[in-house]
């Protein structure tokens, strides 16, 4: 993985310039910013939805939940903490984000199914959240297609979980919080991602 910093305009590739100019030149900086406000969106509502069935989680259930050194994207080197990320190129940090993101298409349709059957009095409300955080994801995917005009070459990293999340109420409730908590986790780090582009596309490096 190339590490450097330098200026959004000058680094990223010329696929990203052409897709701003068919998108009626919009600038890169703008293009950006609404990625970042959805990543943010997509985060906060992750987090509150965790929150809240966790809220529904026994303490034994709580405690027994899987390690997040399970989720299926562990196995994606990303850095550790913002220091190592404003030493990795735009056009790196641009794939990792949408690796990360496309990686969540297969686990969150599960989420929505199970939820849909989870035999729980906060049924509805976790059901119509997890919808509501597909939508959030799918803008945001569109959004980042834009910005790399899909040629960019993104890491696989396929869910092997399979589509059965248990069959009992509290292996659902550990496997959905599990889940959850993953993506809450790799939410965060699209996040950070892309709010070090938009600084970088707007401001000296240096600064961001």
């Amino acid at each position: 993985m190339a590490h450097h910093t330098g200026t959004i305009g000058s680094k990223l590739f010329p696929t990203v310039l052409y897709m701003v100019a068919a998108c009626s030149a919009i600038p890169i900086s703008d293009l950006l910013d609404r990625a970042s406000q959805r990543s943010d969106q997509l985060h906060s509502l992750s987090t509150t939805l965790t929150q809240d069935l966790d809220s529904h989680l026994p303490l034994t259930v709580r405690l027994t939940s899987p390690r997040p050194s399970l989720c299926h994207t562990a196995s994606l080197q990303t850095p550790h903490d913002k220091e190592h990320a404003l030493q990795v190129s735009e056009s790196d940090l641009l794939s990792l984000a949408r690796s990360l993101l496309q990686a969540w298409e297969d686990p969150l349709g599960v989420l929505s199914t199970s939820a849909n059957a989870l035999p729980h009095s906060a049924q509805s409300a976790i059901s119509n959240k997890i919808q509501e955080l597909r939508e959030h994801y799918k803008s945001l995917g569109d959004g980042l297609d834009i910005l790399s005009g899909k040629a960019q070459t993104i890491s696989m990293l396929p869910y092997t979980g399979g589509n059965d999340v248990g069959q009992d109420t509290n292996s659902q409730l550990i496997n959905l919080n599990f889940l959850l908590s993953c993506f809450r986790r790799d939410s965060h780090k699209i996040d950070s991602f892309l709010k070090i582009l938009r600084c970088r596309a707007t401001m000296l490096p240096h600064m961001c």
